[in-house]
């Protein structure tokens, strides 16, 4: 995954079309060999997971709020399946309450990322994403990291 001619595999569940256009232009601008498919409920990404025979995306962004099912019990489900549970998962979502947040780490989400107000600020934090989650056998964060905001990734320099 570490090498440039490698074609990362990205799966968007998130039900707002404009936080999808968004997600794709930030990706546009990180010019990273990407494939970004997009799902707009829990009961779809399921069946794409299920479906999918041989290769997962190598990377799912995961919003919470979703209509049929939310993204808290698709994480439950892919977390305990033997095949899924490998899954990177990353939450996507505005809400920051720090009992779900606790609740989403205890449950094997690999990083929590508080939707930006900026354009700028999420593609910052999708590339620290796909940085960190491209690196081979890469530990999975503490507590303490796993919050990606704004204010942690702001003034690094990727």
């Amino acid at each position: 995954m570490s090498t440039h001619s490698h074609t990362f595999t990205i799966l968007l569940a998130d039900d707002d079309a404009d936080d999808c256009l968004l997600f794709k232009d930030a990706l546009g601008e990180l010019r990273l060999p990407v494939q970004l498919s997009t799902v707009r409920n829990g009961e779809q990404l399921m069946a794409v997971l299920n479906d999918q025979m041989e290769t997962l995306p190598d990377l799912l962004f995961l919003d919470l709020n979703m209509p049929r099912k939310n993204g808290f019990d698709c994480l439950l489900e892919i977390k305990q399946n033997e095949r899924l549970g490998r899954l990177p998962v990353i939450i996507l979502s505005t809400s920051m309450e720090e009992k779900m947040v606790n609740l989403l780490y205890a449950n094997g989400a690999e990083y929590y990322i508080c939707k930006p107000n900026e354009f700028s600020q999420l593609v910052r934090v999708i590339q620290l994403a796909l940085t960190i989650v491209q690196q081979i056998n890469h530990p999975r964060p503490s507590r303490k990291e796993f919050l990606l905001l704004p204010e942690s990734y702001i003034n690094e320099s990727t």
